[in-house]
């Protein structure tokens, strides 16, 4: 039996003095969750800066965007100039019976109106006071989004074609990452409060966040030296994988061949025998350094076949593959249509997003 998941956090309280996208988006897990989330923004600006993060398109209007949708569903909104003193009490007073704060306010500013987390640890010892920052020393104030991070960390410069110019990944990557383990460590920080009856710090930044999920290109270059390279979106260790296939109707599919079974499944769906005796592609590694030969190879054997044909003889025969969709196509996808949270709001905006969780306890 699936366990009600909405009411998990019932009765904790999170303030948020988070604006963007990863500290929204840690809010929202926990309003998802059961949680009293209280957004407070900035007065004096607006709100948060991505209420006017908008496309094009757009009501110009609307006190929100989309961006803003996306990451701030379930909350309730105080909009607070922290500056002033009366208006900063009253921060302080929704703080008195506050659970946990989360918080990327830069250390300076925040220590200069005490909303720091060692004044509000000393005034309110069992609170949980969660940071999320650009770099790893709080006092690192340098402006960084999730784009610089991107290019920092090393992902920009493996992502793109082969011949061309490093590519940021059209969603913010690092944001949702750092929003993963910044709630985490918050989670850890609820248990230690369980055991000890003490409050506590919570510090994360977007830098480790995204160095810690370079996984495998990490020890690629710790381990062997090598440098990755752009490569479209081949797999530097495995093929075909990542390889991207034209079917004769016009769509396209990616193929994920991670085991020596996948790819005499696949060679046999498509025709391609062969391949299997031939020293060229008998095993990963040989596979990897004729990986261009092999490519042509599959891409004229592909595009014999309709999308539908190819993949429900993949389908059948557990070759790992997939139809390249669009947002369109995406959400045509029972799973994506399950996930989406509407929402009416301020200005009687109806509002859709997707939901962060994706975890499903049962008992």
């Amino acid at each position: 039996m699936t366990t009600d998941q909405s009411q998990f956090f019932k009765g904790l309280k999170v303030v948020e003095f988070a604006s963007v996208l990863a500290g929204p988006a840690v809010g929202m897990f926990f309003a998802e969750l059961g949680a009293d989330v209280l957004k407070i923004e900035n007065k004096s600006t607006g709100g948060d800066v991505t209420r006017g993060w908008k496309l094009p398109d757009e009501d110009p209007e609307s006190p929100v965007s989309a961006y803003w949708c996306s990451v701030n569903w379930g909350k309730k909104h105080l909009f607070l100039d922290l500056k002033d003193s009366s208006e900063r009490q009253q921060a302080l007073s929704e703080l008195a019976d506050a659970d946990v704060v989360i918080s990327n306010f830069k250390h300076s500013f925040a220590k200069s109106i005490k909303l720091d987390g060692e004044s509000l640890l000393e005034r309110f010892p069992t609170l949980i006071f969660a940071q999320i920052n650009s770099y790893v020393d709080p006092e690192d104030e340098r402006p960084a989004f999730d784009a610089v991070l991107q290019a920092e960390a090393g992902f920009m410069f493996m992502n793109g074609e082969q011949n061309g110019d490093p590519v940021k990944m059209p969603v913010a990557l690092i944001d949702t990452i750092a929003a993963h383990q910044l709630k985490e460590g918050i989670l850890l920080a609820l248990l230690h409060r369980e055991r000890s009856g003490k409050g506590s710090m919570v510090h994360c930044s977007l830098m480790e966040s995204a160095l810690a999920s370079l996984v495998n290109q990490a020890s690629n270059y710790l381990m062997t030296g090598h440098i990755p390279q752009r490569m479209g979106s081949k797999h530097p260790n495995i093929a075909p994988y990542g390889d991207v296939y034209a079917c004769k109707d016009g769509s396209q599919i990616l193929l994920a061949v991670g085991t020596e079974k996948q790819f005499t499944r696949l060679c046999h769906c498509l025709g391609l025998v062969e391949l299997l005796s031939s020293e060229k592609f008998m095993n990963n590694r040989s596979r990897v350094e004729n990986r261009e030969e092999l490519n042509l190879l599959i891409a004229k054997a592909v595009s014999s076949f309709s999308l539908e044909e190819v993949m429900d003889k993949f389908i059948e025969n557990d070759v790992p593959a997939a139809r390249i969709r669009n947002m369109k196509q995406v959400f045509e996808h029972p799973v994506a249509k399950k996930m989406i949270l509407e929402e009416e709001i301020e200005g009687g905006v109806h509002s859709k997003r997707m939901s962060t969780v994706a975890f499903h306890l049962k008992k």
